[in-house]
C-alpha cells in the first residue's frame, strides 16, 4: 500500500499561483507514472497533468502553458505548480500513481480561484 500525502492548496485570487505537493511513502517513487487530477463540484474527474518515469508531461489544453507538473525523486514528491489560475480551477486536486489495481491516490486538496 502507498500513502499519498498533498498539500499546499488553499484560496487565491484570479491570476495568482499555488503549488501543490504530494508525498509517497513509496521506495519505488522514481519507477512510477504519476498524475495530478481535480474534480470540481457535479463535474467527472479530470486529468490535468502526468509524468512519466523518464520525466515526459502531458497536460489537457484547459491548462497547458498554465501548469507545470515535476517530481523530485530524491524526495518522493510530486509538484504541480499552477500559474495564471482561473475561477475555472477550482477544484479538490488529486495525486495519483501507478495504474491498474496498483493504482494509489492522495485524499485530495481544495484549491479555489475567487476574488
Amino acid at each position: 500500500q502507498v500513502q499519498l500525502v498533498e498539500s499546499g492548496g488553499g484560496l487565491v485570487q484570479p491570476g495568482g499561483s499555488l503549488r501543490l505537493s504530494c508525498a509517497a511513502s513509496t521506495t519505488l517513487f522514481s519507477f512510477y507514472d504519476m498524475r495530478w487530477y481535480r474534480q470540481a463540484p457535479g463535474k467527472q474527474r479530470e486529468l490535468v497533468a502526468s509524468i512519466n518515469s523518464v520525466r515526459t508531461t502531458i497536460y489537457p489544453d484547459s491548462v497547458k502553458g498554465r501548469f507545470i507538473i515535476s517530481r523530485d525523486n530524491a524526495l518522493k514528491t510530486l509538484y504541480l505548480q499552477m500559474n495564471t489560475l482561473k475561477p475555472e480551477d477550482t477544484a479538490v486536486y488529486y495525486c495519483n500513481i501507478g495504474s491498474g489495481s496498483a493504482s494509489f491516490w492522495g485524499q485530495g486538496i481544495q484549491v479555489t480561484v475567487s476574488s
